[in-house]
């Protein structure tokens, strides 16, 4: 018997609900009312098991955990939803983003407001099921469910190249989830576990781990699967060039969100199933990692001179600190990453709904057309400096403890890439701190001034300073206290089942 109600459930069925009432002619005004809800429950579900996480039981390190029929369960498909230590904190982020994203959305004025609000909702719904799935086949399926409408959205309500930044994004992340498929299924079939339940296949391939080669082939596959969905050096062009041309919304849930499944499928599957075939690539992964997506888009993201364009490469470099935490190999590592998929997930999708604001405001993304814009919104200053120093990783914010764990781990697995990599917090400082005195400070320039003139300037409105808030607390609130997430994640990575996916080296 399962006991109802269910948060895991409800934070998927809500926002798929109110999608369908809007796809089946509910009026506009009670459209955009409902999307409130729409939201707001999903946040309401993942705070209530990000609270009560600690005291429920727990089956194979699983909470909140129960079954529902599919009529698919002779094939190992069933509709199985829990969340252990390393789901529940990316669970609770999908809710956090996802509300932010909405609220900024219902009140964005945005053309065809119901459609748009009806594809962000299936979006929502498609990303809480991403982290509540057990079943790997319900986690791939709930990813396509947030991707479809991801490319959608992109084409009809993006801005500028918007058909060839979706036509990009559509390819490179095809490609990546069918690469990764084609992985999931071969696990399923060489386990022998007639399932594709992750406890199950877990249990299998601990009592008959497959050979060493096939672990080794297996993994890589599903490295370069997983690592185009994240953008890992060189497969990275889309997501720049995605995210400079999304709506806000949708650039705030895919970067902020979305973009963390291919990390989450190395962590919760590839590595706790392939044990053996993740030091092969350690290497030639943290290669990749420290050289391509920290130094190289490092520098490449000092070079931008558009302020979007700035955020979108911030996010592929900083995603090269995720790849190192993986291939260093250890639990502190791996406990690191989710740690920083939680605080980057918060800082971008923050960045790039105060950017918008920005533009909003002084008609061009280009920042050596900015200046001066502090003396007209202080409190729009402050949040985007304090978003700036987030991403930076400066002490306070959540994003210092994920890359703190990371060094350290990284230093245990080789001192030399470890100081090329700290070079990136260099290159981020820059660019960052550059970026927040040529937008806010300094004198205005000319075009600033003759924006200013025709339109006063404002500062944050409510309605942006509600979103721009709850993620700034976020932010906060784990900074000063990182035990509130550490501890989940330390008990999933440091449990005996998963011991010996997460051995140091």
């Amino acid at each position: 018997m399962i006991s109802f109600p269910d948060p895991l459930l409800i934070s998927i069925a809500a926002p798929l609900a109110l999608a369908l009432a809007i796809a089946m002619g509910l009026p506009k005004r009670w459209s955009v009312r409902l999307s409130y809800a729409g939201f707001g429950i999903p946040l309401l579900c993942a705070l209530h098991v990000w609270w009560h996480f600690r005291d429920v039981p727990k089956v194979g390190g699983y909470a909140f955990l129960h079954d529902y029929c599919t009529g698919l369960e002779n094939i190992g498909i069933g509709l199985k939803l829990g969340v252990n230590g390393i789901a529940m904190p990316l669970f609770v982020l999908a809710g956090l983003v996802g509300f932010a994203a909405g609220i900024f959305a219902i009140r964005s004025g945005a053309e065809r407001l119901k459609i748009y609000l009806m594809l962000l909702l299936v979006m929502q719904a498609g990303l809480m099921g991403i982290f509540a799935s057990v079943n790997v086949f319900f986690l791939y399926f709930f990813h396509e469910l947030a991707l479809i409408p991801t490319f959608i959205m992109v084409g009809v309500w993006g801005g500028r190249d918007r058909t060839y930044a979706a036509m990009t994004m559509t390819v490179y992340l095809t490609l990546g989830a069918m690469l990764s498929l084609i992985g999931l299924i071969a696990i399923y079939v060489k386990s022998g576990a007639h399932s594709f339940d992750l406890i199950a296949l877990r249990e299998a391939l601990g009592a008959r781990p497959l050979g060493v080669l096939t672990q080794k082939h297996l993994f890589g596959l599903l490295l370069f699967g997983f690592g185009i969905l994240v953008s890992l050096w060189p497969f990275h062009t889309w997501a720049p060039l995605g995210y400079g041309a999304a709506p806000s919304s949708v650039a705030m849930l895919h970067a902020g969100v979305l973009k963390k499944f291919g990390l989450y499928g190395l962590i919760q599957v590839a590595l706790p199933l392939l044990p053996a075939g993740a030091p092969a690539w350690s290497h030639p992964l943290a290669i990749l990692a420290v050289f391509g997506n920290v130094v190289v888009i490092g520098l490449v993201t000092m070079a931008q001179r558009d302020l979007k364009q700035m955020v979108g490469f911030s996010s592929v470099m900083h995603m090269g600190y995720a790849f190192l935490g993986l291939a260093a190999g250890s639990a502190l590592g791996i406990g690191g990453v989710v740690l920083l998929m939680v605080a980057h997930g918060l800082s971008v999708a923050l960045l790039f709904l105060l950017a918008t604001c920005v533009h909003q405001r002084t008609q061009t993304l280009a920042m050596d057309e900015m200046g001066g814009l502090a003396r007209k919104a202080p409190v729009l200053a402050a949040f985007f400096t304090a978003a700036v120093f987030a991403a930076i990783g400066l002490p306070g914010f959540a994003n210092f403890w994920g890359e703190l764990a990371i060094f350290v781990a990284l230093w245990h697995y080789s001192p030399a890439l470890t100081a090329v990599a700290v070079t990136g917090v260099v290159i981020s400082a820059i660019y960052g701190l550059r970026a927040a005195a040529r937008v806010l400070f300094g004198e205005p320039t000319e075009a600033f001034e003759r924006v200013a003139a025709k339109t006063p300037i404002v500062d944050l409105l409510w309605s942006e300073r509600i979103p721009a808030l709850v993620l700034l607390a976020a932010l906060l609130f784990v900074g000063f206290w990182p035990r509130s997430l550490a501890r989940p994640i330390d008990s999933a990575v440091s449990a005996p089942s998963e011991a010996v996916a997460y051995a140091g080296r």
